[in-house]
């Protein structure tokens, strides 16, 4: 069986921040001798080693099996910091990031999203969550997780706050292709090629609970997560099993036919009726050109809508629940660098949408957009003072000042620190330890 190209992570991450192909032309698919690409080889050939699964199951790792959303965080270190240095990433009850600064206080900020949420490839007190949190002089817990769409996002969301008593103020951070991440049923299906798992140590993506379309009804579905247990979990060393459960994923096959990675026995007669229904032009796949363009049209109409539907949910939720929303949206690679050269942003539907609908909103591409104009530089020269791949903590410490005044503005009361009652500064009630 076809296996993954190893390629280090801290490599990987650079390339994806660079906007360069993640796909070398060897990686671009299960390939026939006539050059065509097997759609069925490709998910076939995405079964998982038991092996990985043994140890990403049974041992310390970056990530940790949950029922619901898959996996959340785990206990380990990555090879992927700043200076060729390993991070520290470690996990508390639930999956929560550790967090240390005034942790013994009660928690009213709770965030979700996910890798720029939950801080990848930096260490636990390095993220921005930790940054604020010694600003603000009050906890700021981060339940995000690397890998998440804004759906797993949501579960978790929902999950936490239906019993979390303390907190009242929510932050969803969306980034990059998010949008799509929450419709995929298995996401490691479509970067197992270019991933390394690190024998398992790494392993994350497998099947969680998504929304997708049902094409008889037309309407937007939660599904429920397909591999619900850990002993379940090894149905993915299973090619037919990875087969049967994906073949008709119809973001899975978006994703492959707009990265040219697959284009045979793929059955266009799903996407053909999602495009009806999401009132899309007809669908041309007869060359390779017009199948990535129509791809790509379809697919971020179709993660659109997706994203909508759970910005929907979420904003009742909070509301039913007496919560606060922030939305915070940040995407390097497809928004930002793309305002740089004087581009549309190609998410310009969503932002319109959530303008519409009178969300609290963080736009964080904005602020970086202005921050560049401040420097005679260039654009990866730029992109060398806060990113990875990910943050560095350079980066995440930019970020959290970047967004402080808004929560200021947002909290009621305010945070001790910016309270004018000096009584509380000068007795220090709660915040010195006792003797």
């Amino acid at each position: 069986m076809y296996r993954r190209n190893f390629i280090k992570s801290n490599t990987l991450a650079a390339m994806a921040v660079s906007g360069a192909s993640l796909l070398p032309n060897f990686l671009q698919g299960s390939s026939f001798k006539d050059g065509k690409k097997s759609y069925k080889a490709y998910l076939r050939n995405s079964a998982v080693p038991k092996e990985e699964l043994d140890i990403f199951l049974n041992k310390n790792s970056w990530a940790q099996f949950d029922p619901e959303v898959g996996y959340t965080l785990g206990n380990y270190m990555p090879h992927d910091g700043i200076d060729n240095s390993f991070t520290l990433s470690t996990a508390m009850k639930e999956g929560k990031r550790t967090n240390t600064i005034y942790a013994d206080k009660p928690c009213r900020i709770n965030t979700y999203g996910n890798s720029f949420t939950h801080c990848h490839q930096v260490s636990d007190a390095e993220t921005w969550q930790e940054y604020l949190a010694g600003h603000l002089g009050e906890p700021v817990q981060n339940f995000g997780m690397g890998g998440f769409g804004i759906y797993q996002a949501y579960r978790r969301l929902i999950r936490r706050e239906k019993v979390d008593k303390d907190s009242k103020y929510v932050i969803l951070y969306m980034w990059g292709d998010d949008y799509m991440r929450s419709v995929f049923r298995c996401r490691y299906a479509t970067y197992y090629t270019r991933w390394n798992d690190y024998g398992g140590y790494m392993f994350h993506g497998n099947f969680w609970s998504n929304i997708e379309m049902d094409t008889n009804t037309g309407k937007l579905v939660e599904m429920e997560n397909r591999i619900a247990s850990k002993e379940d979990l090894y149905k993915m060393s299973d090619p037919d099993f990875m087969y049967d459960n994906l073949k008709d994923d119809l973001m899975v096959q978006l994703h492959l036919l707009s990265y040219n990675m697959v284009n045979t026995d793929v059955d266009t007669k799903g996407l053909k009726k999602l495009a009806d229904i999401l009132e899309l032009p007809e669908m041309d796949f007869s060359s390779p050109e017009k199948m990535i363009k129509t791809a790509t049209t379809l697919k971020n109409k179709y993660a659109f809508e997706a994203t909508k539907h759970i910005l929907k949910k979420t904003d009742e939720f909070c509301r039913d629940y007496g919560k606060e929303l922030l939305l915070v949206h940040f995407d390097p690679n497809g928004v930002f660098q793309s305002m740089v050269k004087g581009e549309s942003r190609y998410d310009q539907e969503m932002v319109d949408f959530i303008e519409s609908k009178g969300y609290r909103y963080f736009d964080m591409n904005k602020i970086h957009l202005e921050d560049f104009k401040k420097f005679n530089i260039n654009l990866d020269e730029y992109m060398g003072r806060y990113f990875n791949g990910h943050y560095t903590p350079a980066g995440n410490h930019f970020f959290a000042y970047a967004l402080k005044d808004t929560l200021v503005n947002w909290l009621n009361p305010k945070p001790i620190t910016y309270q004018q009652d000096g009584s509380k500064l000068i007795q220090f009630e709660g915040y010195l330890p006792k003797h």
